[in-house]
């Protein structure tokens, strides 16, 4: 393990922290894949009650760290490659969704695409009343992918979530809480303090009743995720190389290069 992700063990209670603050957290292929690693040990450790995900410094997360997409030259990859560096983020969600033990997000600052994605796919948030977050896949002409989509119409319905994806609407605080993206609201620096709060209620519960109610809750939540998703990676490597989608990126540069 590198130096992307700090790990504290207590009691039971497992605090992850992405450390990529001078890129505001944002995804590198290297954090992914080393997040989705993270959650499988998870998944088959001993003695894990709960986990909290947190972030070094002011921000959550920028998303996928678009840097790094720059330099790299897609052009240069098979097809099997490109699909599964395509597939980097879907299943990095996925592992995380797929712990057993209850899993926290302790998010301040900017919570931006891959960000909420990777959110979306635990089991509660806990928030600063100035995090917030944003979806600026559209804007950029490429679906919503990282399996989001089905885990926000769960957490949102559907007018909500068509709102938050397709239009683009940021949500701060209070009106994150009121959507249903968030569960808790905390003052601003709070939200990792009230997180490991809520942890330690967890591990004061029966162990094998909670692991079982989780498992019976996403079980009914997510049953028809896999059929709503499964073929975004693909829908994604096709958006990216349309005429739509490169007139959107450059006039979306262009308006963040004008704020």
């Amino acid at each position: 393990m590198s130096e992307l992700l700090e790990i504290q063990v207590k009691d039971g209670v497992w605090r992850v922290r992405l450390n990529r603050p001078q890129a505001r957290n944002a995804f590198s292929v290297e954090l992914m894949r080393e997040l989705t690693q993270t959650a499988r040990q998870l998944r088959d450790e001993p003695g894990v009650r709960a986990v909290i995900l947190c972030a070094a410094g002011p921000h959550f997360s920028a998303g996928m760290d678009l840097a790094e997409v720059q330099k790299s030259d897609a052009s240069k990859l098979s097809l099997s490659e490109r699909r599964t560096l395509a597939a980097l983020g879907e299943r990095m969600c996925q592992a995380w969704e797929d712990v057993p033990a209850i899993t926290i997000g302790a998010i301040e600052g900017h919570c931006i695409g891959g960000g909420a994605a990777l959110v979306a796919a635990l089991d509660w948030r806990v928030i600063g009343n100035s995090a917030w977050f944003w979806l600026p896949e559209i804007a950029l002409g490429i679906p919503l992918g990282w399996g989001a989509l089905p885990r926000l119409v769960s957490l949102l319905g559907p007018a909500k979530a068509k709102r938050f994806i397709i239009l683009g609407e940021r949500l701060q605080g209070q009106q994150a809480l009121d959507f249903g993206l968030a569960e808790y609201l905390v003052p601003d620096g709070q939200a990792e303090v009230e997180a490991f709060k809520l942890a330690q209620r967890v591990v004061d519960l029966p162990e094998v009743a909670v692991t079982m109610s989780k498992q019976a809750v996403n079980a009914s939540a997510t049953a028809l995720s896999h059929l709503a998703s499964h073929m975004v990676s693909d829908q994604l490597a096709l958006a990216l190389a349309s005429e739509e989608a490169v007139a959107a990126r450059a006039r979306f540069a262009k308006n963040q290069r004008g704020q």
